[in-house]
């Protein structure tokens, strides 16, 4: 039996019962063949034929040798599943018009709905696509190599994320594409045709999820599946501009899902929408319950956003003034994350890296350390289990096609996986008393700025450390985190993160939706404003960190660099007098005295009692020749200070040389 119906255009589209024999053979023509694409427009079927695609589905059917399929496949649970096959020999290959998202095409159909006064399914009306290491019943699960794929059989069962959404109304449209065994997170796998940013085509997508966060972020689909092991979703949609949310460790069943490490992997998923981030959400974590429904304090992490340029820390201030809006003024805070860290973490204390946490360069280097102990640490534990899940595959396959990167897991020492493993814990325990039940954290998502394609592999080497170093923090806790896009700087994408405590997957979500249409009106305000500085946010962390190279030169009689870290420490935090004094001091050793008086000026503007600033103020004026106005600046430092010996000095030199 089969029904058959239109599709508008005389095409009739065909569902059949299949016997697994047939089932596993019209497979096998999925994988050795073309596949479908599904218009984001008008839901035309479109052709992805192999590896020597040209065309769309009018250029097959105009062909005289041209073959195509329908298969459907009964699934258990009521689902429906059809795929529909085009594919032809080729000699000249077309640009992908799906960015190369999709690997495979296929139709997951949701139930009939429910008759009233029932309500409808929650997730009508919506497409979504799964990244290709979630299984569907009678297809192979590819896990980004086509030897995985020669390899294994079809799958027995759907995935249980898979399977639940499509109960619940949405339809699933095809598979995308991912790094190599989800071993890296650059997007970039050569076994298939290129992955292109939509966002920004110059830039990489990021991986290993990148097939489903290009899909979303091209309006492929409405929302797409992913899995976080270290950062595969966070990355990918800070770099393609759309909402990517990795869920709490455990919450919901990677059942079906090929893993990586298992005490990292979890499920997560994008969306242009905030309103249709959270009601995938509310499906997938049902059992969940929020206890609150606002946010009563966001911890802005401070040293975290050192990672970033000054560019996008004013980025960053448009975040800030949503989160204000859409919160309230009063929840925001600043903490410094490394630090809390190392001096709640008995574990840091090994020797787990080569720069060991014991305080002596200083509270903002420990804390740095603190967060690249425990991104060492996760990387120990990604290794270690992957190693345990594929190393005898990788062997028994004689490991061709597996590029070094890969190979390299298997290499990893069992030495420090217990350290790893204590570390993990501890994180866990730190981050559940740091956020309670109606805190957030704020964080960057990745560094800055992201490679751009073929980048020399120093500079991608550069920005994975940094990156991994920020999302490590939820990986080792097992919390949940939600990257949203904030902008673009220089072209390309910005993002920032809220993390909310394990378990607390709803309470971010609801949060986010909140937060997310102040934050566009925000940016529009943002982009249309000629007054970027009036916008800008203080970063006491960093702008403390600049001064201290400022003061460091300063020491060394290096002036201009000392100038220069000043004049960052400015950017950071525009309202602080001492970076001006101290910057109003360089210039002064350089005998730039206009600039020094200009920089004392204004440090007095922001603090009327700062000695400091009346003192060099008054020896530029001094050397200027404005001999009254320096009288004045001694005279007023005596005021504050009765016993400062250079203000009497000071006021003796002027009398002689006025007076004789």
């Amino acid at each position: 039996m089969f029904s058959k119906e239109s599709n508008g255009k005389g095409i009739a589209s065909k569902t059949y019962a299949l016997s697994s024999p047939t089932s596993r053979l019209n497979n096998e023509v999925l994988n050795d063949s073309a596949s479908i694409r599904r218009s984001a427009a008008g839901g035309d079927v479109q052709i992805h034929g192999g590896s020597e695609d040209e065309g769309w589905y009018s250029t097959i059917m105009r062909s005289s040798n041209s073959l195509w399929v329908i298969l459907g496949i009964s699934l258990a649970g009521g689902i429906a599943a059809s795929a529909i096959i085009f594919f032809r020999s080729r000699r000249h290959r077309q640009t992908s018009k799906d960015f190369g998202a999709f690997v495979k095409y296929l139709e997951l159909l949701p139930p009939p709905q429910p008759a009233p006064p029932i309500a409808p399914h929650p997730l009508t009306g919506l497409t979504f696509a799964i990244k290709d290491n979630f299984d569907v019943e009678s297809f192979i699960t590819g896990f980004g190599l086509p030897d995985w794929e020669k390899t294994h059989e079809p799958a027995s069962f759907t995935a249980h994320a898979v399977e639940t959404l499509v109960q619940a109304g949405a339809t699933c449209i095809g598979k995308t594409q991912m790094d190599i065994m989800g071993c890296s997170l650059s997007g970039q796998n050569t076994h298939y045709e290129p992955l292109i940013n939509p966002a920004t085509t110059v830039h990489i997508p990021g991986g290993s999820s990148g097939g489903s966060a290009v899909a979303v972020s091209a309006g492929l689909v409405d929302f797409a599946l992913g899995t976080d092991t270290n950062g595969d979703v966070r990355l990918p949609a800070a770099l393609c501009e759309v909402l990517g949310i990795r869920s709490s460790h455990g919450f919901i069943p990677c059942t079906g899902v090929v893993p990586v490490a298992k005490s990292l992997d979890t499920v997560g998923w994008f969306a242009k929408d905030s309103k249709v981030l959270y009601k995938v959400g509310q499906v997938l974590l049902r059992s969940q319950v929020s206890e609150v429904n606002r946010p009563k304090r966001v911890l802005v992490a401070d040293d975290c956003f050192r990672f970033l340029s000054v560019s996008e820390n004013r980025c960053l201030s448009v975040a800030i003034n949503a989160i204000e809006k859409a919160y309230g003024r009063q929840t925001i805070s600043h903490i410094k994350l490394g630090e809390y860290f190392a001096s709640k973490m008995s574990g840091l204390k090994t020797s787990l890296v080569s720069f060991p946490v014991d305080g002596e360069k200083g509270k903002a280097e420990r804390g740095f350390t603190a967060l690249r102990s425990l991104s060492d640490a996760c990387r120990v534990l990604q290794c270690h289990q992957f190693k345990l899940n594929h190393e005898d595959w990788i062997h028994e396959s004689l490991a061709a096609n597996i590029p070094d990167h890969v190979k390299s897991t298997l290499e990893t020492s069992s030495e420090l996986v217990s350290e790893s493993l204590t570390l993990k814990n501890e994180a866990c325990s730190v981050m559940a008393e740091l956020l309670m039940n109606d805190t957030l954290l704020l964080i960057p998502t990745v560094a800055s700025p992201p490679p751009k394609l073929r980048s020399k592999s120093s500079i991608w080497a550069d920005f994975e450390e940094k990156s991994l170093t920020l999302l490590c923090v939820v990986s080792m806790s097992g919390c949940c985190q939600v990257s949203i896009p904030v902008g673009r700087i220089n072209g390309y994408p910005s993002a920032v993160s809220l993390i909310a405590k394990q378990g607390a997957d709803l309470f971010l979500l609801s949060g986010v939706d909140k937060l997310f249409p102040v934050l566009q009106k925000e940016l529009e305000t943002h982009a249309s404003s000629d007054h970027e500085d009036d916008q800008r946010i203080p970063m006491p962390e960093a702008a403390e960190a600049a001064k201290e190279k400022g003061n460091e030169a300063f020491r060394k009689k290096d002036f201009k660099s000392a100038i220069s870290s000043y004049s960052e420490a400015i950017e950071y935090d525009d309202g602080n007098a001492t970076y001006y004094s101290n910057r109003g001091a360089a210039y002064l050793a350089l005998s730039n005295f206009h600039s020094a008086e200009k920089d004392c000026t204004r440090a007095i503007d922001l603090d009327k009692k700062n000695v400091k600033a009346f003192l060099r103020r008054a020896t530029a004026r001094e050397s200027l020749g404005s001999y009254k106005e320096a009288d004045e600046d001694f005279r007023q430092a005596l005021v504050l200070e009765p016993t400062n010996k250079v203000a009497a000095d000071g006021l003796r030199r002027l009398k002689k040389l006025l007076f004789g």
